[in-house]
């Protein structure tokens, strides 16, 4: 199979070739020899093979696609649009007049692959041509990060006339362990703008993390816009921790973020806590209240006071509206109800509680995602545990044929500081250093079989940030573990690996713009900027 794929692969660049045949002969260069199976690739892929020449990325080069529909074009002029703002090459994409081409980058979509997940690709190098096989448009973008990885940061200029990026040759194939890989950001305790998510969601897709559970609402502030509801933003989005402003998200606003999310093919996975973490809400219409206390404004840090009250219909009138307008302009097939750490509803509420929300979100068309307390009532396998603190609730979740996703609290907060030197963060759970971030296995930590493990998320909560800054600081490098946690098998996982090539992502994390965490785990590739920050921190 493989063999007749290339072979198609081969008549179909020849024919492509005629097609852009050049007006010019074909420039020399010189090119060094590369070696693929050494690059820095972060999460590691399947299976590199190496053939030691390389690709001569150039002003000659460009861009093409198996077709101009269904999308498969606009993974092409995403690509074209990064290599431009690491080369400043400006490479047409599927044009066929008036450019002297003498390689080719070609993106194809085919069912014709030896590997048979969604996401799914394959790159096939050589010094002409680079071709990228996907099954999906997905999958394309996937292998395009790699591509991103595999350019140099600096051309090869000594040797030849003009500036040319070597790209290793040789083979990749590659699909995810995991089909969920996320990363969860908390807008609730401190507002991020959407400048701010959009930046976010640039670096993750990066890694191929391709959720971003975002945790819109808690008692210091409701962050989403409910037209039916307008009061819970007027009130309950005015504050958040440490007494400032707040914010939140209109429905235009939230839409543009779930739309650049799905250009990175990337889910925004919506949240909205209750029963507990629910007082911005009881602020702003207090009948929801449960807790027998006049709910006012909250700016601190402590958890577990607020609840709605389970009994009353008009609640569950209210939360359908909120599921139905957030449903409504979110694509994702997921609803996240939070259900974490309602200490002040009692047992048997929270569980009708929880019972009676799981067939609102299914009646909305979402399956049904909360902390892992959710597996103490009696929901359908259909719903989704989140095990972050009880690995019981996680395993009782498993036995009712529940997909679990693993956010172990002492491995993946990523508001956890470093150590006790972290300038930002917490360590109620643990101190979570680099390597104890990446040296633990998904696959058997809870004991869960794999086929319930949809996969693995990192939680951000933001009680001690409030910028970009400061979100980079805690979010980095430790999600481009969990990126590899998630993404890479266990064989191919290695601590002493991963650490020297995670040290060869300072370039990238400093030309975005990243105030990652300089770990002095990690020989980090020199720069003036890394040692600037080495040196302060």
């Amino acid at each position: 199979m493989a063999k007749s794929l290339i072979s198609r692969q081969l008549i179909l660049f020849g024919i492509l070739l005629v097609g852009i045949a050049c007006t010019e002969p074909k420039k020399e260069i010189v090119v060094p020899k590369t070696d693929l199976a050494q690059e820095a690739l972060i999460p590691l892929p399947l299976k590199v093979i190496a053939t030691n020449s390389a690709f001569a990325l150039d002003q000659y080069t460009a861009i093409y696609t198996s077709s101009t529909e269904g999308g498969i074009d606009e993974v092409g002029s995403f690509l074209s649009s990064k290599i431009q703002s690491k080369t400043g090459l400006r490479l047409p994409v599927n044009d066929t007049e008036g450019s002297t081409v003498d390689r080719v980058i070609y993106i194809n979509q085919t069912d014709e692959l030896e590997l048979q997940e969604n996401e799914a690709y394959q790159i096939y190098i050589t010094k002409d041509s680079i071709i990228l096989n996907a099954k999906t448009n997905e999958g394309a973008f996937r292998g395009v990060q790699t591509l991103r990885q595999i350019i140099p940061e600096k051309s090869n200029d000594s040797l030849n006339e003009h500036s040319i990026w070597p790209i290793p040759s040789g083979k990749i194939m590659d699909e995810p362990n995991f089909e969920f890989r996320g990363v969860m950001l908390d807008v609730a305790r401190h507002f991020f703008s959407v400048e701010e998510v959009k930046k976010f969601i640039d670096i993750l897709a990066y890694y191929k993390i391709n959720v971003l559970h975002m945790h819109l609402t808690d008692d210091q502030g409701w962050r989403i816009e409910i037209k039916s509801w307008p009061k819970l933003t007027e009130v309950g989005g005015s504050t958040e921790v440490g007494g400032e402003s707040g914010g939140f998200y209109t429905q235009e606003e939230y839409k543009e973020i779930v739309d650049y999310a799905a250009k990175h093919h990337m889910m925004i996975l919506p949240e909205v806590d209750m029963p507990g973490h629910t007082n911005a809400a009881s602020v702003s219409y207090p009948f929801l209240n449960g807790n027998g206390k006049s709910p006012k404004l909250y700016e601190g840090t402590h958890v577990g006071f607020s609840t709605f009250d389970t009994s009353k219909d008009t609640v569950y009138s209210f939360i359908d509206d909120v599921v139905r307008e957030i449903s409504s302009i979110s694509p994702s097939p997921y609803f996240h109800i939070g259900g974490d750490e309602s200490h002040v509803t009692k047992k048997n509420d929270y569980k009708y509680f929880v019972e009676r929300v799981e067939k609102i979100v299914q009646k909305h068309g979402k399956k049904m995602i909360g902390w892992d307390e959710v597996a103490t009532a009696n929901i359908d396998s259909t719903s989704i545990a989140q095990f972050w603190n009880s690995m019981d609730n996680a395993r009782a979740a498993a036995d009712k044929g529940m997909k679990v996703i693993l956010s172990p609290a002492k491995k993946t907060y990523l508001d956890m500081q470093y150590d006790p030197l972290s300038e930002y963060g917490l360590h109620w759970a643990a101190f979570i250093p680099v390597d104890s971030a990446y040296v633990w296995k998904p696959e058997t930590y809870s004991g869960i079989p794999m086929e319930n493990i949809l996969g693995v998320e990192a939680p951000l909560w933001s009680e001690t940030i409030s910028n970009s800054k400061e979100l980079e600081y805690l979010a980095f490098p430790r999600a481009i573990g969990y990126s590899e946690l998630s993404w890479s098998t266990e064989t191919n996982r290695d601590w002493e690996n991963y650490k020297k090539r995670l040290a060869k992502q300072a370039p990238f994390l400093e030309r975005m713009n990243i105030n990652y965490y300089p770990s002095k785990l990690i020989d980090w590739e020199k720069s003036e900027y890394t040692i600037e920050k080495i040196k302060k921190d």
